[in-house]
C-alpha cells in the first residue's frame, strides 16, 4: 500500500471523519485485510493533526471490529474486518488444487434434492409453533448422548450467529474472551465486532492446554470459546483426560462465560467430549450441520443454561424470529435417511483415511503437523509466504497460517477433503524442500 493513496482519503480532521477515511479506503480495495498501518506519529504529521486525534480515530475502527492493535508493533487492519468490500479473490492457476477453503468435499455431501422432494411443505404464521417437534426431540437425544444437558435448546442459523447471540447476551465491549490460538479468523473477527478482546491461548492435539487456560483465567477472562473436536484449523480434538482435566479447572471459575463450537459433528472423525458439564454457570454448545450436510445449510442447534437459553430466544424472537420452518424439516429428512447415514459415514471413513495418509507422508519427511481430526492440517513452516508461494508453484494452493494465529508460530493451513493420498504424498515432498531451502539460509 502506498501511503499516499491513503491519504486521499482522508479528507478531515477529526477522529470521526479520519476513521471514516480509513474505512472508505478498506471499502475502495486501496486498504486490505492485514495490511500495516502507518504509525500514529507519522499518519498525525502527515494529516496534520495532533497524535491524540489519531490515536482517537484508531479507537474507532478497533471498537468496530476494523483495526488490530500490536503495541510498538504498531496497528493492521483486521484479517476479517466486519465490513463488505471489493477484494475479489484472485483466480487460480490452471491446473492448481485448491486445499486453501476449508470446504467439505462436494461429492460427499448428500444430495439436498433428493431430500427436498420428499418433505412435507406447508404455509406457517406467525403464532405457530417456532420449532419442528421431531427436530426439537433428535437434537436432545444427540445433546444427551453426549452427556450434554438437553433441556433447552434452540435452534440458529447457523455456529456463528448461535455463538454471537450467546456473546451478546452476556458479554459488554471490552470484556476479554480466551480463545484458541491458532484458532478459527472468523470468532476473532465476531468477537472485535462485539469489542470483545480475544486473548490467546495454546493449542495442543487434544486441544486447549491446562496451564495456558488457567493462566488467562486467572487474570480475569471473562468467556471461553472452544472446539472440541475438528479444531480449525489444527484438527485437536479434546480426549477425555483432556475434558476432566479442564472441566475441573473450570469448575474453579464458575462465572466465566463457555461456549463450544462443534462445527464438524458427526465427520469430525473423534467422540464428542464437552466442558459445559457441571463447569460453569454460562454455557453454551453449538452443533451446526455444515460441514456434514452442506454449507448452503445455515443452521444449528444450540443446548444451553436456562438464562442462555431465555436470552438467546428473546432476542430471536425480536429479529428473525425464526429459523426457516422449511430448512428444518430439511435436516429432519436429512438425519432420518438412513442412506444419508451411511453416506455420512463413508464420507467420515474418507476424510480420515485422506489425513492419516497426509500426516503419515509428513511425518515421512520430518514435517512437524497437527491433525487429529476434521478436515484440516497445520504444518509447521519457517515462513509461510515461501511456502504458500512454492506450493502454488508445485500445483497447491494452502492458506497462509497468519490469519489463524495470534500469537503462535508460523503454520500453513491444509484442507485434506479432496486431499487423494497420492496428492498429499507429492505436497509433502514438495513442501519438504520448500522448508529445507528455508533452513539452509537461516543464520546458524
Amino acid at each position: 500500500m502506498e501511503q499516499n493513496e491513503l491519504l486521499r482519503y482522508i479528507t478531515g480532521t477529526t477522529a470521526v471523519e479520519i476513521a471514516g477515511g480509513i474505512e472508505a479506503a478498506l471499502l475502495a480495495g486501496v486498504l486490505e485485510p492485514g495490511v500495516r498501518l502507518p504509525t500514529v506519529r507519522r499518519l498525525a504529521e502527515r494529516i496534520h493533526v495532533s497524535p491524540t486525534t489519531v490515536n482517537a480515530a484508531f479507537a474507532i475502527l478497533k471498537r468496530r471490529g476494523l483495526l488490530a492493535t500490536y503495541g510498538r508493533r504498531g496497528s493492521a487492519i483486521s484479517q476479517r474486518p466486519p465490513l463488505a468490500t471489493v477484494r475479489r479473490r484472485r483466480p487460480l492457476p490452471e491446473g492448481v488444487l485448491d486445499l486453501s477453503l476449508g470446504n467439505p468435499s462436494r461429492r460427499l455431501l448428500p444430495d439436498l434434492t433428493r431430500a427436498m422432494r420428499t418433505i412435507d411443505v406447508e404455509q406457517r404464521l406467525y403464532a405457530d409453533e417456532t420449532v419442528d417437534p421431531e427436530l426439537l426431540e433428535r437434537a436432545r437425544a444427540e445433546f444427551a448422548a453426549a452427556a450434554i444437558p438437553a433441556q433447552h435448546v434452540s435452534v440458529t442459523a447457523g455456529a456463528l450467529d448461535g455463538m454471537q447471540r450467546v456473546l451478546a447476551a452476556h458479554l459488554q465491549p471490552g470484556d476479554k474472551v480466551a480463545v484458541e490460538d491458532p484458532g478459527f479468523p472468523s470468532v476473532f473477527s465476531m468477537l472485535a465486532a462485539l469489542g470483545l478482546v480475544a486473548v490467546p491461548i495454546e493449542v495442543d492435539a487434544s486441544g486447549p492446554g491446562p496451564k495456558s487456560l488457567e493462566g488467562v483465567l486467572r487474570d480475569g477472562v471473562q468467556g471461553l470459546v472452544v472446539t472440541p473436536r475438528a479444531q480449525n484449523p489444527t484438527g485437536a480434538a479434546l480426549d477425555a483426560e483432556r475434558a476432566a482435566e479442564l472441566r475441573l479447572l473450570l469448575e474453579r471459575f464458575p462465572d466465566v462465560l463457555v461456549i463450544e463450537d462443534d462445527h464438524a459433528g458427526p465427520i469430525a472423525g473423534a467422540p464428542a467430549q464437552s466442558l459445559c458439564v457441571a463447569a460453569s454457570r454460562r454455557w453454551a454448545v453449538v452443533r451446526s450441520v455444515s460441514k456434514a450436510y452442506g454449507p448452503d445449510l445455515r443452521f444449528a442447534t444450540m443446548a444451553s443454561d436456562e438464562l442462555t437459553f431465555a436470552r438467546v430466544e428473546g432476542c430471536q424472537v425480536v429479529s428473525m424470529r425464526w429459523v426457516s420452518f422449511i430448512l428444518q424439516r430439511l435436516v429432519v429428512q436429512l438425519w432420518r435417511d438412513p442412506e444419508v447415514g451411511e453416506q455420512i459415514r463413508r464420507a467420515r471413513e474418507i476424510y480420515a483415511q485422506r489425513r492419516g495418509a497426509f500426516l503419515a507422508a509428513l511425518d515421512a519427511h520430518a514435517l512437524e503437523a497437527q491433525g487429529r481430526s476434521g478436515l484440516n492440517v497445520w504444518i509447521s513452516v519457517p515462513d509461510e509466504a515461501t511456502a504458500v508461494a512454492g506450493l502454488r508453484a508445485a500445483g497447491f494452493e494452502v492458506s497462509a497460517g497468519r490469519r489463524f494465529r495470534i500469537s503462535s508460530p508460523p503454520a500453513v493451513r491444509v484442507c485434506i477433503a479432496e486431499l487423494e493420498p497420492p496428492a498429499g504424498e507429492r505436497l509433502a515432498r514438495e513442501l519438504a524442500e520448500i522448508v529445507g531451502a528455508e533452513r539452509e539460509l537461516l543464520p546458524v
